[in-house]
């Protein structure tokens, strides 16, 4: 297979990205007629490979498939608002611009994890992977300052129900997908298929 057709692919080689490969595919059209047999236009079929690269996030991400939540926390002196916990993943305070420091915020998701507000939707985006209908949640934790967006596997969501997170440790995506959520007191049993609790 020449370069030009081996699917893309990237290493990492001094702190720099290293592409190899083909990271897009051009087909053929295809003609699209009406009843009348007119042309009314045509497909234009391209099969893409995007690099989204995670950056000082990546401890974030790498971190789910280990059962683990981190944040961050601003610890500068000077900050109007030193002490804040951001989760998600903040590289830098968004108020002072300084660096933050990374929390692991697992046992504080177990602990006391409620729905702030939630919406249920069988319409998704192009590329979405999630069984529908999804239970979008939006996560308040204690002593977090923000609150995190995510998706409910069981049950239906109220606001201001207990819920406990749970992590794909079989075959991560290395997405926010690796990471949902479960009312408190669920059974290992009705976890989807890869799914497990923190430790």
């Amino acid at each position: 297979m020449s370069n030009s057709n081996k699917r893309g692919t990237v290493k990492v080689i001094n702190g720099r990205y290293r592409p190899d490969g083909s990271f897009h595919y051009n087909y053929p059209n295809t003609p699209i007629y009406d009843e009348a047999g007119k042309l009314m236009g045509v497909t234009n079929p391209r099969d893409l490979t995007h690099i989204h690269a995670y950056g000082g996030e990546s401890q974030f991400f790498s971190s789910l498939k280990d059962g683990e939540i981190w944040g961050t926390k601003c610890e500068n002196p000077d900050c109007e608002h030193t002490g804040t916990v951001n989760l998600p993943y903040k590289i830098y305070c968004p108020d002072c611009l300084k660096k933050a420091i990374p929390v692991n915020l697992t046992a504080t998701a177990i602990k006391s994890a409620t729905v702030h507000t939630f919406m249920v939707t069988e319409r998704t985006g192009a590329f979405n992977t999630l069984e529908k209908p999804i239970r979008f949640i939006n996560i308040e934790f204690e002593g977090v300052d923000t609150i995190l967006m995510s998706y409910l596997s069981v049950g239906e969501p109220k606001v201001g129900m207990r819920v406990v997170p749970i992590f794909r440790k079989v075959e991560p995506t290395f997405t926010i997908l690796d990471l949902s959520w479960v009312p408190l007191g669920t059974s290992v049993e009705k976890l989807p298929d890869g799914f497990s609790f923190s430790k």
